[in-house]
């Protein structure tokens, strides 16, 4: 009962292996990536800040211009007691409904002639501060490509790792359909039989978590695409090595083009900008500002009978402003320094991860090339496995060795399957971390 439980269980997932399934080949999965990664997507937002951050209009070096108006109405009453110089005596006027309108308009310029070159340093600060955001967003990119291919490479891995169990289930099936036949004939005993029974269960049990690895390393991998739904593909698992990669090229490369090395040297420029920005302060600002002005006043009903009903005026104004803070109390002394400060430790900065990266590159390296050799040695032992497996599956039909002895080499042969994969993907994940360390993996033809 158990046995066919387990033959309708892997009927079940061969006739679902049957539905076609659209290639994801490496290069579309990496233009999806590129379009709907969640990170991409924002360090490129923060790009377009920075860039818009850097733009002349955020800089001081543009006049302001201000325009203001105004509009006022009064109504009130009015009492006016005037005394006649030739007699001394009082009069007074009374006044209802006194009406006063007032309407005005003033625009105004203004602009920074000089301020100890703060600006000029300012602006090329903030053309540095773009520059880091674009190198942010270029390792962002780059580590994007680590990720995705790496998960990539393992779904191709765990595929081709579930091929090799589907084998040798299909293997144990016909075992196991061999010990029973023999077992109904009386040719061999009802041990046979079960421990064929047991490894076909093991098989099952090993193919059908193979592929619930698969399935939940596709669900990894349309997060780093940005798929907000399950689609059914299969992977590229042809991989490819460049074989003109040597060291010596790959440290110079490493220290023109490595993305933390290129964003700690733009952090230096963007501290000695900092300086000469905090120097600045040591010098006077010369202000400029002008204006034009126009003013209007109607009154009615005047109580007085000398007073205006009708008063405009208009006029420009200009000015010239010099400012100097001669002494502060030691900020701007204080702040410089401290900015110098904070440039050595940049450059110190720099140093020691030149050195870090340096040993990086050298450890990937040896790592790269010892898992070429072991690449290469696996290949070998699959051979050496899948021969000694033909030969043991014949010894087996003939009798001459035991279901264990079979077994053995079915198992070695899985193992060394599984070790080939596991060298053949783990090379290539070093090599992209070694053109990554260099700068080089923006410039990777998939």
């Amino acid at each position: 009962m158990k046995y066919n439980k387990v033959t309708f269980l892997l009927a079940f997932l061969s006739c679902i292996s049957l539905f076609s399934q659209e290639i994801l080949t490496k290069r579309e999965a990496l233009e999806i990536t590129l379009k709907n990664n969640f990170g991409i997507k924002i360090a490129n937002n923060n790009t377009e800040i920075a860039k818009n951050n850097s733009s002349i209009l955020n800089t001081g070096f543009l006049p302001s211009a201000t325009i203001n108006s105004g509009a006022d109405y009064r109504r009130n009453n009015q009492t006016i007691v005037f005394t006649d110089p030739q007699t001394g005596n009082d009069a007074e006027r009374t006044g209802n409904g006194v009406v006063t309108k007032n309407y005005n308009a003033t625009i105004g310029l203004n602009y920074t002639i000089f301020d100890g070159l703060g600006r000029k340093y300012n602006y090329k600060q903030l053309k540095e501060n773009y520059n880091l955001t674009e190198l942010q967003a270029r390792e962002t990119i780059e580590n994007t490509y680590v990720q995705l291919f790496t998960v990539y490479f393992q779904i191709a891995r765990l595929s081709e790792n579930l091929n090799n169990l589907k084998e040798a289930l299909d293997i144990s099936k016909r075992r196991l359909q061999r010990a029973k036949y023999q077992f109904d004939y009386g040719q061999s005993n009802k041990l046979e039989y079960l421990n064929a029974k047991v490894d076909v269960n093991n098989d099952s049990i090993s193919y059908i978590a193979a592929k619930q690895q698969v399935n939940n390393a596709k669900r990894g991998l349309n997060i780093i695409l940005g798929l907000d739904k399950e689609t059914n593909y299969v992977v590229e698992t042809e991989v490819t090595y460049n074989s003109l990669l040597n060291l010596k090229e790959l440290e110079e490369k490493t220290l023109l083009k490595n993305a933390t090395l290129k964003q700690n040297e733009s952090n230096i420029a963007i501290s000695e900008f900092n300086i000469k920005v905090s120097q600045a302060n040591y010098f006077p600002t010369l202000n400029f500002n002008a204006s034009y002005a126009f003013n209007r006043t109607e009154n009615e009903n005047l109580v007085n009978p000398f007073g205006a009903r009708l008063i405009t005026s208009d006029g420009l104004n200009t000015g010239l402003n010099l400012t100097w803070n001669i002494f502060d109390g030691g900020t701007r002394r204080t702040r410089v320094a401290n900015a110098k400060i904070a440039l050595d430790n940049q450059k110190i900065a720099l140093e020691q991860q030149k050195a870090t990266i340096k040993n990086t590159l050298k450890n990937t390296w040896e790592n790269y090339k010892n898992q070429l050799f072991i690449l290469q040695a696996q290949e070998q032992n699959v051979l050496t496995a899948e021969n000694n497996f033909i030969r043991s599956q014949e010894r087996f039909k003939l009798g001459q060795i035991t279901s264990v002895e079979f077994r053995q080499a079915q198992i070695n042969l899985i193992n060394n399957k599984t070790a080939l994969n596991n060298a053949k993907f783990d090379a290539k994940l070093i090599e992209l971390q070694l053109l990554q360390l260099s700068g080089d993996i923006l410039n990777v033809k998939f």
